[in-house]
């Protein structure tokens, strides 16, 4: 096997090729905890030869709960390493999200730490799933029906419940698959194998699993480290979730292949508080450089970015940076509804393909979600000029009142640009005449009081009159509600604007 980790096809390879190439040198911290990359090694193969002695093999999913650290790590790379499907979940999900996420995984296993930013995760997991009360004690497998695959859970600490394994146990399991079985079970882990689901929370939906194999890792780990400032010994701050594909592939991957110290901390953001898919706040947007070439569009389903932009911002087009150029291998095409790629000047849906792309959605026929010639169909819409996609939004955000679309990005961009407002959410509220009408939730600038009747007066100037929301109410930032991946949660918007106009605020 390689000491090369930028050689390494599966995460078996990689964990044994990292610690090769750097030993002793610190590769994670947390606090006043350290992990070395021998240690990274030495305790996932412990912990993954203990999930043999409990069952877990080829094929077998297992979620974890966990904030960034070392013990994230180990999880991660003991049970994909040897030949399992690692499911990260966000250690943000609620009691009704969590049990709705085992469900719809799959899950044979479930590992969770204890505490987290002061919060009892297994009391989280007791409250998700009741009947775990009156469940097997943990010498004896689960068998709830509310999530059927679900075998065993295990944690740490003291006074465990009783349907929960101490995860020492599971580590000292092990002993009987030594060193050498697992060499042999990492050896028929193939790179085409799938290492790891991903899941994005749904909104109104069942929550998404996205499938990434092997292969599709490294390639992407290789590619973002080669791309990177990371180098032995540099101190990197991990920023994102290492249970997004924004801390998995930006953060970890590369930074362990190059030899980097990660540092975490148990709060992590991931990224602004306006979030992808709305428009930046003003201070944000004025802090962004001009130019300068940078990430574009990416998604969970891509392993993070594809596309890159020579500008950051194009005027009339704040949601993201151009797609002028795009990931080693990836075809990027803006077709119609009936997949034919439009014209210049034509607005479409971005669909892509390429190696890292997912290998598919779980529970989710693949002629949903690709077409016939492999292309992902993204949701997101894109305007063509030239060589160049310019990101106008997503598909289902678009509103149609009175027969014609009004993408909401645009009358956001137009109502952040007015004098005292800081950001602007724009959302569909149903309408007997119309289907739909156009309404806003705006957050003011520190200090400011605008007027919402003199807003929409100064938007009939500048946008045609269909686009001007017929309702304006105002938020405080704190009050925008958001999901549990970060995004701003639109639905609850479109409520809170109701409920404020119910209770006689804002403008119509």
């Amino acid at each position: 096997m390689s000491s090369d980790p930028a050689a390494a096809w599966t995460s078996a390879e990689f964990v044994r090729a990292v610690a090769s190439a750097y030993g002793d040198d610190d590769a994670i911290e947390l606090g006043d905890h350290h992990l070395t990359f021998r240690e990274l090694d030495d305790r996932s193969s412990a912990l993954a030869r203990g999930l043999l002695d409990r069952g877990v093999g080829k094929g077998s999913r297992v979620g974890f709960i966990a904030g960034n650290g070392p013990e994230w790590a180990i999880w991660w790379f003991a049970i994909s390493r040897m030949g399992a499907v690692a499911v990260p979940l966000s250690t943000f999900l609620r009691s009704a999200e969590l049990v709705r996420f085992v469900r719809q995984a799959d899950l044979h296993a479930l590992v969770v730490q204890r505490t987290f930013l002061g919060q009892d995760l297994v009391a989280r997991v007791a409250e998700a799933i009741p009947e775990l009360a009156e469940a097997a004690p943990p010498d004896s497998e689960l068998a709830v029906a509310r999530v059927p695959f679900l075998r065993w859970i295990a944690s740490n600490g003291d006074d465990l419940p009783g349907w929960a394994t101490d995860l020492a146990v599971v580590e000292r399991g092990g002993v009987r698959y030594g060193p050498d079985f697992l060499a042999e079970v990492e050896s028929e882990v193939h790179p085409e194998d799938p290492a790891t689901e991903i899941y994005t929370s749904g909104i109104t939906a069942l929550p998404k699993g996205v499938t990434h194999t092997h292969r599709a890792l490294m390639t992407k780990g290789h590619y973002h480290s080669a791309v990177t400032p990371f180098e032995r010994g540099s101190r990197q701050l991990v920023r994102a979730p290492l249970f997004w594909v924004g801390g998995l592939m930006m953060f970890l991957l590369p930074g362990l292949e190059c030899g980097a110290l990660l540092e975490c901390t148990e709060s992590t953001s991931s990224g602004s508080r306006g979030a992808f898919g709305s428009v930046l706040p003003r201070d944000e947007l004025a802090a962004r450089p001009r130019r300068g070439v940078t990430w574009a569009l990416g998604m969970t389903e891509t392993l993070g970015p594809y596309s890159m932009g020579n500008e950051v911002r194009v005027e009339g087009y704040p949601l993201c940076p151009p797609l002028d150029a795009f990931a080693p291998g990836f075809d990027v095409k803006v077709v119609d509804e009936e997949g034919v790629t439009v014209g210049d000047g034509e607005t479409g849906e971005i669909v892509v393909r390429g190696p890292t792309l997912t290998v598919g959605l779980h529970k989710v026929r693949r002629e949903d979600a690709f077409d016939a010639d492999g292309f992902y169909r993204t949701g997101d819409l894109g305007e063509v000029h030239g060589s160049r996609i310019l990101f106008v939004g997503r598909k289902d955000d678009m509103i149609k009142t009175s027969g014609a679309n009004v993408a909401p990005a645009e009358v956001e961009m137009e109502l952040q640009d007015l004098d005292g407002v800081d950001n602007a959410y724009v959302v569909p509220l149903p309408d007997a005449k119309r289907g739909r009408m156009v309404a806003a939730a705006i957050v003011p600038e520190a200090g400011a009081h605008p007027d919402p009747d003199a807003l929409r007066a100064e938007l009939r100037t500048r946008l045609s009159s269909y686009k001007v929301p017929r309702v304006i109410v105002l938020i405080e930032r704190d009050e925008v509600p958001m999901t549990a991946s970060n995004k701003v949660h639109k639905k609850l918007i479109a409520d809170l604007v109701v409920a404020k106009v119910a209770a006689g605020e804002g403008a119509a």
